[in-house]
């Protein structure tokens, strides 16, 4: 290529560079670059077999970024480069080539660690997925389809349900419903990505369920299983299912109208999806799950299960005081199941109350038969006096039991309407006054004590006192006012008020 250019150019006698690089197909800054150098030069530079490029000297840099993260543009790249060295003289374009040759040599892909998979148990694991298909001809429209696949592992049997509309929780219980019947029983759990319409949140693989899908599940008696976040692969054989559903099954279809659609899938299901071979049991689902897997699968009561009709007329959500409505009157549940919803149940004239989940009796209620009543339980509430011990010990431990108790004693004479509060702040003053100044003055603290009322802001404002001053307070009489101090403080008032009156010269006590 470099005798060409330096034959077409002949010594500025034959094509110009901007011909040169339009005949040779190349460009015109290369054409240019290889006529400034001499012959002799460039066969120098390309005898040298360990030349080096001004990126070498950052490679393991580079490297390391990229192994870190592989997606890592080379965009940016060059910019962390660039941070990391003052006046790198590198253009992105030689960055995106240097990294390209790095990646024909090191492999930067982080790799997913798979391990062989058993073959399922008959009867255990049955994978749920969702999808849509747009542009289906139903009546001469382009319609979206919502479909949602169900396929048990074992024998791949699969079951597809269909929606005009998005697919919402009550529509996927539905779906349950009609796929645990065409099988003729429920499998032990269910797979699910994602979706809101199973998992609300997950937070280190700890699940918050969808509530309403979550009482279906534990009334069907099926496990919820919910992949990791962005891990289709894990359900890899449902996510083969809603592919063939939208290729073999709807793609290329027409339906006058969509009770039309509904017999076609059907009709699909059973004499094509569940008739094939499959691939990777190399048998007929249908078969498969007669011979090997139905008898397996656990029983399903379809009726008794769907929470639309059996649950919901007793259910009933949990105020913020702890309270359910029943019949014109509020019962009470335990504090923990503040804001929840509850199971409702009447039996032989009581209430009975229990965890939607697990089907725990949380409270019974003899049903009351007036009206605008509230009946409650005590003992579903927070037991006042066990804060009050647990406080009472706490001060103990701070302070020793003798004063302690003096301590509580006085407190409680003091400010009896508001005792647990009076606890809660001594416990803080002690605690503050032991991190800053260490143990409370011995002497202090005894005299504090013989004082015939005490509040948590005048023990506060006692041991700041002692701490700006020791010698003043340790001299006063602590809790009791000193006579002399006190006639002259009322003398002063009166003074002040005789003036005040405009009495003249008379001073006037009042």
């Amino acid at each position: 290529m470099i005798h060409k250019i330096k034959s077409l150019y002949d010594n500025g006698n034959g094509l110009t560079e901007r011909k040169i690089a339009k005949e040779l197909g190349i460009s015109r800054n290369t054409v240019s670059k290889y006529l400034k150098i001499s012959e002799p030069v460039i066969s120098e530079q390309l005898s040298e077999t360990d030349r080096t490029k001004k990126l070498d000297e950052y490679r393991s840099y580079i490297v390391h970024l990229l192994q870190t993260y592989p997606g890592l543009s080379a965009v940016k790249v060059a910019r962390k480069l660039k941070a990391k060295v003052d006046q790198l003289a590198v253009s992105d374009r030689s960055v995106r080539r240097y990294i390209q040759t790095l990646k024909d040599e090191i492999s930067f892909k982080q790799a997913r660690y798979y391990e062989p998979v058993l073959d399922m148990m008959p009867g255990v694991q049955c994978q749920v997925d969702g999808g849509e298909l747009r542009g289906v001809m139903i009546a001469g429209k382009e319609t979206t389809v919502y479909f949602m696949v169900f396929v048990l592992s074992y024998s791949r049997l699969m079951h597809v349900s269909v929606s005009s509309q998005p697919i919402n929780t009550q529509t996927l219980i539905y779906q349950h419903d009609a796929a645990f019947r065409y099988f003729g029983g429920r499998p032990q759990e269910c797979v699910y990505d994602q979706t809101k319409l199973v998992v609300i949140n997950e937070t280190f693989r700890e699940l918050e369920l969808n509530q309403r899908f979550s009482q279906y599940a534990t009334a069907a008696g099926f496990h919820i299983r919910v992949c990791e976040g962005y891990d289709p692969e894990s359900k890899g054989k449902v996510e083969a299912g809603v592919k063939y559903v939208k290729q073999n099954g709807f793609y290329g279809e027409e339906f006058n109208d969509w009770q039309a659609l509904e017999n076609y899938l059907k009709d699909w299901l059973d004499t094509l999806a569940n008739q094939r071979v499959h691939g990777s049991t190399q048998q007929q689902p249908q078969v498969h799950y007669d011979r090997e897997e139905k008898d397996k699968m656990q029983s399903y009561l379809t009726p008794a299960c769907l929470p639309h009709q059996a649950v919901a007329s007793e259910t009933r959500q949990v105020d913020k005081t702890s309270l359910i409505s029943w019949q014109s009157n509020k019962y009470s549940v335990p504090m923990a199941y503040q804001s929840a919803k509850v199971g409702v149940a009447v039996h032989a004239g009581q209430l009975l109350i229990t965890d939607l989940a697990s089907g725990e009796r949380l409270a019974e209620h003899v049903i009351c038969l007036e009206k605008g009543q509230i009946i409650k339980n005590t003992h579903h509430y927070r037991d006042r006096q066990q804060r009050v011990e647990a406080l009472e010990a706490a001060l103990e431990q701070q302070l020793g039991a003798r004063d302690s108790q003096r301590l509580c004693a006085l407190l409680k004479a003091t400010s009896p309407k508001i005792y647990k509060d009076q606890l809660v702040g001594a416990k803080q003053i002690i605690a503050a006054h032991l991190v800053n100044y260490g143990a409370i003055n011995a002497d202090l603290l005894a005299r504090i004590l013989t004082a015939p009322r005490l509040t948590a802001t005048q023990f506060r404002a006692l041991l700041d006192a002692y701490q700006l001053n020791p010698e003043r307070v340790s001299a006063a009489r602590v809790g009791q006012p000193d006579p002399a101090q006190a006639a002259s403080a009322l003398a002063h008032y009166a003074v002040l008020n005789g003036q005040l009156t405009g009495q003249g010269g008379r001073h006037v006590v009042h």
